[in-house]
């Protein structure tokens, strides 16, 4: 820290969304796992925190088809205090979060950390699990796990070998053929299947365990909530309201909707759908006419996924180095179209390449800056607040939407976004969150006047991101999003998705907390009587990566609202 500072109809709109994406993805060698059913592996003890990534043998049914022997295993990272109990069960209190769209375990690093930490503090020893949905099985981290970003680089695009191993590349929708069935009845099955291997007493769930999620987590731990696992409704012994205390909601809110993050109409005021829907798009995942994974022709897709990785390895190896990692890729159609959406400052530089990411001098802070941060990349769930460029002279960045629309799309969020203004000139360095607003910070404003950032508003220590993105066993974005998942919660209203809502009642048979960021998904639109803790400034990503001390010198509230309700969540 600063010492100067203490600082519509649903099923055509699913249907689509999987006809308007396509797909490219990576095929990883499984792991070995050997002969245990389970495996715990050391990461890393720091701060008093130790993490852990574990593994659990838990097979999918046949019904699937054939997969990968990595897809029959789920993965968590596990932090605990380094002085706590080694049992889970002996822990005062366990939290097990599901991932949002597009992300994996990795996100959770920051806020995990933090919490465990600030319990610790407290006297109270509590665990923090950061689970990965098991199409993550298909990732390949061996370029990453290098630390290197060349040799990254080198590994996923020029077929060298890292380790012994080489990359097995970018493989075709008709290798996912299994996942044409990975749902939301496989997910929240899985979170059960989990949750009683690791913690088989009932009694130890029922009354430890806090169970929540970010983003499109928060509806995944909706249907958890009011899932009934052993077919009978009669039995609610394994329901999912009693296998946790309580639900915990990071920007997001616990329900089987997904009208709370988009801002649609209840899900009751569409007419109803008799399956039809349902039944097209399972039609067109089974035979492969629909992607089974969620992908787009630039930014979201597996090779622009491990492009952010690689970027937060250079931030992490050296991050007042001059990048050079632009020009070191090779030249294909995504990474071309990916860095001209991300780095154009109008429609014309976007149309001409020109001036393009190559022709500005960047450090590999600044680069990794100009991919998550809220002034600088468009799309508003990828963003987090994690400083501002320094060095040089910045410019509006007008596109995809000009800065101060008030036509702006929700998708691209509210904050002006900025972008350098000159090529071939001064090397752009990054002002972290805990140095905005220092007497020698230029104050960069747009050309109405509108500063582009605020103090108040960073919250999140850049090189924590890098860490959570780099230097974690599992990924902190997602490269494998089931296709199937997002289209069975669109189709919320269709008898096969509401057969799965066997009690209702579990939405509110245990207490809530909710932490909303202030500038994040909900803002401006929280639904009534929700009572959230309110993180102001604080972007989608930030509650998961805000730094344990705020600019204000006050502990980061995400974690501590965690903490409390930990405490005693009734």
């Amino acid at each position: 820290m600063n010492t100067s500072r203490s600082r519509g109809n649903r099923w055509r709109t699913a249907a689509l969304a999987v006809l308007l994406t396509t797909g490219a993805f990576t095929v990883s060698s499984p792991t070995a796992q050997g002969d245990s059913a389970r495996t715990e592996t050391a990461v890393a003890t720091s701060g008093g925190v130790t993490e852990t990534l574990v593994r659990v043998k838990l097979p999918l049914p046949a019904s699937f088809g054939a997969r990968p022997a990595a897809c029959d295993w789920l993965s968590y990272l596990r932090y605990r205090s380094a002085d706590g109990p080694a049992a889970p069960a002996a822990a005062d209190r366990v939290l097990i979060a599901q991932p949002g769209i597009l992300e994996g375990a990795g996100a959770f690093d920051s806020v995990a950390r933090n919490t465990v930490a600030r319990a610790a503090e407290q006297g109270r020893h509590i665990e923090f699990w950061a689970l990965d949905r098991r199409s993550n099985c298909l990732e390949d981290r061996t370029g990453i796990a290098s630390g290197d970003q060349h040799t990254a680089v080198d590994y996923y695009y020029r077929g060298k070998q890292v380790q012994g191993r080489t990359f097995a590349g970018f493989a075709g929708n008709d290798e996912l053929g299994w996942m044409a069935r990975l749902g939301i009845e496989q997910t929240v099955r899985d979170e059960y299947d989990l949750l009683t291997a690791e913690l088989p007493d009932p009694g130890v769930r029922q009354d430890k365990v806090l169970c929540g999620g970010h983003s499109l987590g928060g509806v995944v731990t909706g249907y958890f909530a009011t899932a009934d696992f052993d077919g009978d409704r009669a039995t609610t012994a394994d329901a999912g309201h009693n296998q946790c205390a309580g639900w915990f909601a990071l920007d997001t809110t616990v329900s089987t909707s997904l009208g709370d993050l988009s801002g649609s109409i209840p899900d009751d005021a569409d007419l109803p759908d008799v399956g039809l829907g349902y039944g097209v798009v399972q039609a067109g995942l089974d035979s492969g006419l629909f992607p089974r994974s969620l992908s787009a022709p630039v930014l979201l897709n597996p090779e622009t996924m491990t492009l952010l990785t690689i970027a937060g390895v250079g931030a992490l190896q050296d991050p007042g180095g001059e990048a050079d990692l632009p020009s070191y890729l090779p030249a294909n159609t995504n990474i071309e179209a990916t860095n001209r959406f991300l780095f154009s400052k109008d429609i014309a530089a976007f149309l001409t390449g020109s001036p393009g990411v190559k022709d500005f001098r960047l450090t590999t802070q600044a680069v990794l800056g100009a991919l998550m941060d809220d002034q600088s990349v468009p799309l508003a769930f990828l963003q987090s607040s994690v400083g501002f460029f320094d060095g040089g002279p910045v410019t509006d960045k007008n596109f995809p939407a000009a800065n101060g629309s008030s036509s702006q799309p929700g998708l691209f969020g509210t904050e002006y976004k900025a972008i350098p203004a000159v090529p071939h000139g001064p090397l752009y360095t990054w002002r972290t969150y805990d140095r905005v607003g220092d007497p020698d910070d230029p104050g960069y404003l747009s050309s109405d006047g509108t500063p582009f950032t605020d103090v108040g508003k960073e919250v999140t220590d850049i090189q924590e991101l890098a860490r959570s993105m780099a230097a974690q066993p599992l990924d902190f974005t997602e490269q494998y999003f089931p296709t199937k998942l997002v289209t069975d919660l669109e189709l919320s209203t269709s008898p096969q998705v509401k057969r799965l809502v066997v009690h209702p009642d579990g939405l509110t048979a245990n207490p809530t907390l909710t932490v909303l960021a202030g500038d994040g998904l909900l803002a401006g639109r929280v639904p009534a009587g929700l009572h959230p803790v309110v993180a102001d400034g604080y972007q989608h990503l930030d509650v998961l990566t805000a730094a344990p001390v705020q600019n204000n010198g006050r502990p980061e509230p995400v974690s501590t609202a965690l903490t409390e309700f930990a405490r005693s969540p009734r």
